[in-house]
């Protein structure tokens, strides 16, 4: 697999003998936007990338066919506290999106941490987990990244109200299915393009 667009950055700016910092002025954007740049969050907008290549001694060509190759695998990820619901969930997810790279989380903290250099697609999360449930975890993705769409997982039909103010855009009964899964992919509330068929 080819470096993501943000290493390719960060790679750039070091070869350039710039700091985060310096390269934040000479584009008059702030060090935490390089830095969302550089770890997968964000990625720079039409009028910032001819300036970006300009700073950084790159073709513009390079810079987009290397966007092109970032944007184009989907980071999704699946997150339960129970190993067998994780293990019988993903073939599920790869099967109706085999151009996505999913990975299961047992541990929500290793969700945040994965969340905090990925740029998450979309996140399936199952609501009862020990100390940080579901519906924390979801305003956790959310602050990291407010275009993660978030599935709540539940084998209980008590949470849709409680969850709904979280900013999850639907819920799933475990176990998941082919069927429910792609019919909530068209209910998703900012649309992903996935790339390839997900027959």
């Amino acid at each position: 697999m080819n470096s993501s667009f943000g290493e390719i950055i960060k790679n750039l700016r070091q070869q350039n003998n710039l700091s985060q910092q310096q390269l934040a002025e000479r584009l008059f954007v702030d060090r935490s936007t390089v830095g969302r740049w550089e770890n997968g969050q964000r990625t720079p907008d039409a009028l910032l990338l001819p300036r970006l290549a300009l700073c950084l001694n790159v073709d513009l060509a390079t810079l987009l066919n290397s966007l092109d190759e970032s944007e184009n695998t989907k980071n999704v990820i699946l997150v339960d506290d129970e190993r067998i619901i994780l293990t019988g969930s993903l073939p599920i997810l790869e099967k109706v999106l085999p151009t996505a790279s999913i990975t299961g989380f047992i541990k929500p903290s290793n969700a945040i941490k994965f969340a905090e250099s990925h740029n998450i697609a979309l996140a399936f999360l199952d609501i009862e987990m020990g100390k940080i449930n579901g519906l924390d975890l979801c305003r956790k993705l959310l602050e990291i990244n407010p275009r993660t769409n978030v599935v709540f997982l539940t084998s209980y039909m008590e949470y849709p109200f409680n969850a709904w103010g979280t900013g999850a855009c639907g819920f799933l009964i475990k176990p998941l299915s082919k069927a429910d899964v792609e019919k909530q992919l068209t209910r998703l509330r900012f649309p992903v393009v996935w790339g390839g068929s997900n027959e």
